[in-house]
Parts: structure tokens; sequence; C-alpha cells
């Protein structure tokens, strides 16, 4: 991945179709000229909703005119608010990354011009570019961490929990998120044919879904003691640089609802992503320091919930992956699949003991 930037998506991919004008703004965007002092080339990422445009410095990106589930950026309004939403939620974690709003202007020539005096026709979120090597999937790639800089991400994201602001999101329509979750995946795996993600997934959404409505009281506990909060609602590893104090980037700006959850969820994300990297200490620290932080104390079984849970939603990924063209082949997104799913029927046994 370009450094500091990740996706569902792997880059590279050709999404979709570019109509004229946005094939006419990334070339204008791909020309080192069009960079105020910038003589080297440009590097282009491209992901299911972004481009990203990588100067020696900086990173811009353009959202696509795109629609989809809970979101529509077709009009240029709407990718500036969302450009606004994006820089504003991101600050809370990586306020040093995050720079601004620069407009894309239509010239009264005609001519494109970055930041310019004409007609803004795009926006484009300005940031500081990450070195690769010190984003926290690398460094654990490569065995490259350090007790000390897993405590300051874990102090980093206890302080986050626990100031961010309380989710407004009730019972009934947490419970229906979750289960509407777990229909999904049920729904794309059935799609893709393959009997041996079948075979292991349903009895684990089984599982989980009983659980959702055996421990309903818990749940509702949680949201009685204001636990849920708007988070990050995406955090992997990939999304956390490590050099200096930890800054984590690419929250998922254009879903609240998304964002609005548990933090044990969050934390049981990032370290299932570490683990599988091979990297387990991070769990305990990072839940350890969210308890001490916040005064919460939650039950094994939400964690083990939550692992599962993700789990699960990151196989339905890989699952949808498989149908698109990339640079990975449908094989290996199935191999992923698999994996995740296996991660999930060893977390849901436990929840059934």
């Amino acid at each position: 991945m370009p450094e500091g930037f990740s996706s569902h998506t792997e880059v590279g991919e050709r999404i979709a179709p570019l109509d004229v004008a946005m094939t006419e703004k990334i070339h204008f965007l791909g020309d080192p000229k069009s960079y105020p002092g910038q003589d080297t080339r440009i590097e282009v990422a491209e992901t299911h909703f972004s481009f990203v445009f990588l100067t020696e410095a900086h990173a811009y990106k353009l959202k696509k005119p795109v629609r989809g589930e809970g979101f529509d950026f077709r009009s240029v309004e709407a990718r500036k608010r969302n450009a606004l939403a994006e820089t504003r939620l991101n600050r809370r974690l990586a306020p040093k990354i995050y720079l601004g709003l620069v407009a894309l202007t239509q010239e009264a020539d005609g001519s494109l011009k970055l930041g310019g005096d004409g007609t803004p026709v795009d926006w484009l979120v300005k940031m500081v570019r990450l070195e690769a090597d010190h984003m926290l999937d690398k460094r654990l790639e490569g065995g490259d961490w350090h007790y000390a800089e897993l405590e300051a991400l874990a102090q980093r994201l206890a302080q986050f929990f626990a100031g961010a602001p309380r989710a407004t999101l009730g019972s009934p329509a947490q419970s229906a998120q979750i289960r509407s979750e777990l229909r999904r995946a049920r729904a794309a795996i059935q799609r893709v044919g393959e009997p041996r993600l079948r075979s292991v997934a349903m009895p684990v959404m089984r599982s989980l879904d009983a659980f959702v409505l055996r421990r309903a009281s818990l749940f509702r506990q949680r949201i009685a003691e204001r636990r849920l909060i708007d988070g990050h609602g995406d955090l992997r590893p990939e999304h956390i640089y490590l050099k200096g104090t930890p800054q984590i980037i690419d929250c998922l700006e254009f879903r609240a609802d998304l964002r609005q959850l548990d933090p044990v969820s969050e934390i049981a994300f990032l370290a299932l992503e570490c683990g599988r990297l091979g990297t387990l200490p991070i769990a305990h620290r990072l839940m350890r320091r969210y308890c001490q932080r916040t005064g919460d104390n939650p039950p094994a079984a939400l964690v083990i919930f939550y692992t599962a849970l993700n789990a699960v939603v990151r196989a339905r990924l890989a699952v949808e992956h498989s149908a698109e063209p990339g640079n990975r082949t449908r094989a290996e997104w199935i191999d992923r699949a698999a994996s995740y799913l296996a991660i999930a029927a060893a977390q849901s046994q436990r929840l059934s003991r």
C-alpha cells in the first residue's frame, strides 16, 4: 500500500469506469506540474471510494462521485461536506496529519488548478504523507516493534475511548445492526458457492445470532451504562502510525451509524488484525489500559463475541472482493475468508462453553 493509506480495496484496482470529467481531474492531479515545487512523479492509489495522490511530502485524497449504502458522493457539495467531516473526525486521533481542504478549481480559461481562484469543481483532503515503514502493520510483519510503542498506542486509544462522545444508538437498533451484519455475511458466503466456507460459517453465525438474543440484557446494560461511543470504525494496523506519538488515520467518516459502537468491539477488532500478523501481546495491553482509564470491566464473553463478529465481517469483505478485479486472485481472497472464519469458529466455540 502507499504510505499511510489503506482500504478494503487494494491499490491498483479499478473499481468502476470513470466519466470524462473525473478522468480529466485524475489526469491533472497525477501530473507533478500541478503541485507547486513538485518535480518528481506522483504516486496514485485507488480505493473503492477515493483516489489518493502522493507527492514527496503530502497526500491528497479525492472522493469518487459514487453512491452506496448510507452515502452519496455524486455532487461536488456532497464531496465537500464529506471532506470536511473526514478532516474533523480524523483530527481526533491524527491532529498533525490532516491539514485541511484544498479546492480543485476551474479557471477562467477552462484549465484546472489546485487551490486556484476559479470555480471549485471538487475538493481534496490534504494530509502529511506518512512513512510506510512506520505503519503498525509493517512494523508487526517485520517484527520491528517495541513494548513501549504498544503501550503508547494503548494509552492513546484509552484516552480517546474515555473522552469520545457517547453514542445515541439504542438497544433495538444495536441488536438490529449486529443481526443485519450476520445476515449480510450469510448471504455473501452462500452466493460465493464455496462449501468449505459455508460449512464453517453457518454454525458460527447461528451461534452469534443466538448469543445476541440470549444475552440481550448484556447489550442493554452496555447502553444503559453509556459505554457506546462515536468511535473510529475501522481500527486496523495499517491505519496506525507509530513514529513519535501514535497517529491513527482513516476513520469511517461517511457512515456515522457504523462508528456508533462499543469500544470493546474496536479493541477486539484491532487485536484480531494484529493477531493475524503474528503479534498477540497488544490485545491484553489495550484492554487493560482501556479498563484502567474508563473504569469499565466488560465481561470476557463480550470480548469473545466481538472478536468472532469482526472476523465474520472481514470474511464477508474478503468474499465480496473475490468477485472483483484486482491484485489478488479469487483463490487468495477465498483463503483469506477461510482464515477469518477459522478464527470466528474458534471464538464462537468459546461462547458456547
